[in-house]
């Protein structure tokens, strides 16, 4: 296994060790977030057997950093960046912890071999240099890894293989030595018990967590700034929404995102501002694999179309429409990627402002006649430059010959049909199976929609993923024996789902509220008097998944007697 990883390069390491996942059984791999102490902050992955194991690690930073490497014995083992202070060598630590490991299995099995492979996403100018002293460490450096964050990798964690023995070992070691702290007898001194500032506020931030009503966010398909804006990380765990990704220096005006439908009546409807780095958080995204390509391919021909103009103005440009379609579950990303969506256009020129105005069936019905059709016109008036997002379509098509949700249909199909509406996408969005049915009914409709977007629900790997990043973003971690018990209650919810009310990374939002909260409650409890024993999340605070139960059927039932 050793001398297969040896012959990995950046291009083959990522397929070798999904391969190796999923073609050699007799290997335990499992990925942690961090070793203590050396590693703590990295990703890394075990692959084990009986005799072997290796540690890969993880460091994203970044794609443009360039770096060299010093690690002579006088100088000691650094970094060096332009324009920045020397940090620790990453080698270094990976050095040391390969050496952690080989103590801890001693006791199991004197003949173990420990290897260590470090990716990274710099350029390491003098790798060619360091590459023996390197190779004498039992350490092996790919360096030019890009968009490592973003890339998903299998594990088998087949609880009855040997090696997860020993993963288990090191991991068990270091926990102990992280835990091993002073009693609180020797805490104290002349009779008080020394706790310093940065502790009491933690605590006190605990208890007003605790004691304040926690009030669910959670609703059918939002998005991620604020109140309704939540859902959008919930969908996807990316920073999407942030207020710190918006233009702040964007001179284009957005409209406000109220709709007069009557004199006596208005709705709000939501306003999404374009980001600034919308290619770099499609990356970020967990899964999606299928609508990143086709995302990729839009982007790619209205970049060309526009090139094309610019060298050729004679030239006729190919057809590009942006109406789409987003056919997936309430938890997988449909707002997120809506909204990226409208960021890309922007940016390949093929709309003027990239914004998503977010409305539905209530965005329309009004209490009095023409209600329909005049809080239409305000939203497309609202969506021009960006996009405008539809959801639940389906529910406009009801088989009510007068319901007025047709109106907003028919209407929409005119603003559709219109070759001069070229600076807006429509996008339609709900479950596959009533939307496909809608447009069974209306091949109209159907032909002027050519983008299909399928949201997939998300595995078992992407939701585990998905709560890694979402601890990583609090600063919580795990114990072993927490993601363990995390990863048999999630995988017990994902195999008990009910299709029709899974809620995907919603889902998972929700489940870590509730573990927060049990933490919370422990730490106030129990009082620890440190920082990293208040963001370690122990098996205690894993209360028990609410696996979702098929809803029983409305009516009757009727048996029949023998």
């Amino acid at each position: 296994m050793i001398e297969n990883f040896k012959k990995q390069s950046k291009n083959t390491i990522i397929k070798y060790m999904n391969a190796l996942t999923k073609m050699n059984y007799s290997v335990y791999s499992t990925y942690r977030w961090g070793l203590y102490p050396h590693l703590n902050d990295y990703e890394v992955y075990f692959y084990a057997d009986s005799a072997t194991v290796v540690l890969v690690c993880l460091d994203c930073c970044g794609n443009n950093d360039k770096q060299t490497y010093d690690e002579s014995e006088e100088m000691g083992s650094f970094i060096y960046r332009a324009n920045d202070e020397p940090r620790v060598s990453v080698v270094w630590k990976l050095s040391e912890a390969i050496k952690q490991i080989t103590r801890y299995l001693q006791p199991r099995n004197e003949e173990i071999t420990v290897f260590g492979i470090l990716l990274t996403e710099a350029t390491i100018l003098n790798a060619g240099e360091m590459e023996e002293r390197w190779e004498s460490r039992n350490i092996k450096v790919i360096d030019g890894c890009k968009r490592l964050k973003s890339k998903f990798i299998w594990t088998n964690r087949d609880e009855e293989l040997v090696g997860k023995a020993n993963v288990d070992a090191v991991y068990d070691a270091a926990l102990k030595e992280l835990l091993k702290t002073e009693t609180v007898e020797d805490r104290k001194e002349d009779g008080k018990e020394k706790v310093n500032f940065e502790e009491n506020e933690f605590e006190k931030m605990l208890t007003d967590f605790i004691n304040r009503e926690y009030e669910e966010t959670f609703g059918d398909e939002g998005s991620n700034d604020e109140a309704e804006a939540d859902e959008e990380e919930d969908e996807t765990d990316s920073p999407v929404g942030d207020d710190e990704d918006e233009d702040d220096d964007d001179p284009v005006y957005y409209p406000d995102g109220t709709v007069e439908q009557n004199n006596n009546m208005q709705v709000t409807v939501e306003i999404l501002r374009p980001i600034a780095n919308p290619r770099e958080e499609l990356d970020k995204l967990v899964g999606c694999d299928d609508i990143k390509h086709r995302m990729d391919e839009l982007v790619a021909l209205t970049s060309y179309n526009k090139r094309m103009h610019e060298l050729f103005p004679e030239s006729k440009p190919h057809a590009v429409s942006l109406h789409s379609l987003f056919l997936g579950r309430p938890g997988t990303g449909k707002t997120t990627i809506c909204r990226l969506f409208g960021s890309l256009m922007r940016q390949a020129g093929a709309l003027s402002k990239g914004h998503v105005v977010i409305c539905d069936r209530g965005t329309f019905m009004g209490t009095l006649w023409g209600d329909e059709e005049r809080s239409l016109r305000q939203v497309l008036e609202k969506a021009q430059g960006g996009v405008l997002m539809l959801d639940e379509a389906y529910l406009l098509n009801s088989p009510h010959p007068h319901d007025p949700g047709k109106i907003v249909i028919q209407l929409l199909m005119k603003v559709l049909a219109d070759e001069s509406q070229r600076d807006i996408a429509v996008v339609l969005c709900g479950y596959k199976e009533p939307m496909m049915k809608m447009l069974d009914l209306n091949q109209g409709l159907a032909s002027r929609l050519p983008n299909r977007f399928e949201f997939k629900d998300f595995t078992v790997e992407e939701l585990m993923e998905i709560t890694r990043r979402r601890l990583k973003d609090y600063g919580y971690s795990f114990t072993p024996s927490a993601w363990e018990k995390y990863r048999d209650m999630l995988s017990l919810a994902y195999q008990s789902r009910d299709p029709e009310t899974w809620g995907n990374a919603r889902f998972i939002a929700n489940q870590l509220e509730r573990i927060y909260i049990q933490h919370a409650t422990r730490c106030v409890n129990q009082q620890p008097m440190d920082k990293a024993e208040m963001l370690m999340l122990t098996a205690e605070d894993i209360v028990p998944i609410e696996v979702p139960q098929p809803k029983p059927p409305i009516g009757f039932v009727i048996s029949k007697r023998s």
